[in-house]
């Protein structure tokens, strides 16, 4: 049977995977502050009265910014604060949603990632705006067997946060998850679309715990498969609450 083994969301782009127990989730959305805020990189133009989907370049991220996975932050919804440690102290803290909280975060990361940035750090924040890879409100699933047969395949162990997925599936077999591709998947009583295969970057070669770019993921998954290709993007059609355990009940074509 295949299981909803863990749940993940981002709430800023980059920054550290957060797990879930369960989530509620609404048709067409995220989970719930998923990629909710971005730090920008430079002059992107974004414009929070009227946001729009963004190259990942735009923003510091993990692609080319390997540093910021040795920081662990956390996010708590209802204060909107965001706190971010390193090596077990607090070296930032602030509320997103004020000038100041912001200003606190930005000041950190103008120093912590001096050697990156191309502009000034900034806070990005719009309202129902996710700084998804991708333009569509989706989820990301990630099935675990594919992941350790990655690893198999280039003899070394692949930690499956690599991929920074929403959803990671247990007892399916691996790349099975492809075939899903136009199909509807159930879980825990919400019904989702399978659009499309997710093809992978240089984000992936960044060990989670780290911080170290020790792997060629997409570079291996080329040579050995043919593809870069890892995990595919989910959109939610019926919303329902998701929980870890949940067993994912029907695959059927639309």
């Amino acid at each position: 049977m295949h299981t909803v083994a863990a749940l993940y969301r981002y709430p800023v782009k980059g920054l550290t995977p957060e797990p879930l127990a369960s989530v509620a989730l609404a048709p067409g959305e995220t989970i719930p502050f998923d990629r909710a805020y971005a730090i920008e990189n430079g002059p992107s133009r974004f414009d929070p009265a009227a946001p729009r989907h963004l190259p990942k370049i735009a923003f510091l991220m993990l692609m080319r910014n390997e540093r910021l996975a040795l920081l662990r932050s956390s996010f708590d919804d209802a204060t909107r604060t965001l706190t971010i440690r390193r090596d077990g102290a607090i070296v930032a803290e602030g509320c997103l949603e004020t000038q100041a909280g912001r200003q606190a975060i930005e000041a950190f990361f103008e120093k912590f990632a001096a050697e990156d940035l191309r502009g000034a750090a900034k806070m990005l924040v719009a309202p129902g705006h996710s700084f998804s890879d991708t333009a569509g409100k989706v989820l990301s699933l990630i099935n675990l067997e594919t992941v350790r047969a990655i690893g198999r395949e280039i003899g070394a162990e692949v930690h499956p946060l690599r991929f920074r997925g929403n959803l990671y599936v247990e007892g399916l077999p691996a790349w099975e998850e492809f075939a899903w591709v136009g199909a509807h998947i159930e879980a825990g009583g919400t019904g989702f679309a399978v659009t499309k295969r997710i093809e992978r970057c240089a984000a992936t070669n960044v060990d989670p715990e780290t911080a170290e770019r020790d792997l060629t993921i997409p570079r291996s998954l080329l040579q050995i498969y043919g593809h870069a290709d890892c995990g595919v993007y989910i959109r939610v059609i019926t919303g329902g609450t998701l929980a870890v355990g949940d067993k994912l009940r029907s695959v059927y074509r639309s």
